[in-house]
């Protein structure tokens, strides 16, 4: 099965987190079939409490209009969190695509409320490549979503 390119993109942006020596989770904001963003989280990189993927990737996309934000899709090799969910809910980003959510679940549910289409690949890759960090960094991990 191929790969959507666009989250593809996102597989390689948290792969070059995890070689820098971050969490690998990666992030694109698509604007009519094209990149304009790209991130990874690097809270461990620059020290950050918000450098998530998906704030890394809007932070990268640079300032755009709110006509293009309604035209955009988020991608991420994971659910988002409450903080990264809030921020594509304030921008009004109508499309989010979750390469898994097992390992992770957002509030997925609030966000479809709020009339954003989620889809969830189930991508085994992304799965696997957090599943392996979470066995070699536990802590990392917590101290990523915030627990002990």
């Amino acid at each position: 099965m191929m790969t959507d390119p666009f989250l593809q993109a996102a597989i390689d942006e948290a792969r070059t987190g995890l070689a820098e020596g971050g969490i690998p989770i990666g992030s694109v904001l698509v604007i009519d079939d094209e990149i304009v963003g790209r991130g990874h989280n690097r809270r461990v990189q620059q020290e950050s409490a918000i450098l998530h993927a998906e704030m890394d990737c809007l932070e990268n996309a640079g300032r755009l209009t709110a006509a293009d934000y309604r035209r955009a899709t988020l991608y991420s090799t994971l659910s988002p969190c409450d903080m990264c969910s809030g921020t594509a809910l304030l921008y009004d980003i109508p499309r989010i695509v979750i390469g898994e959510n097992r390992t992770f679940q957002g509030p997925e549910k609030y966000v479809r409320s709020r009339g954003v289409e989620l889809e969830v690949v189930g991508s085994e890759e992304c799965y696997n490549l957090m599943q392996e960090f979470i066995a070699d960094h536990p802590a990392l991990w917590h101290e990523d979503i915030g627990e002990d």
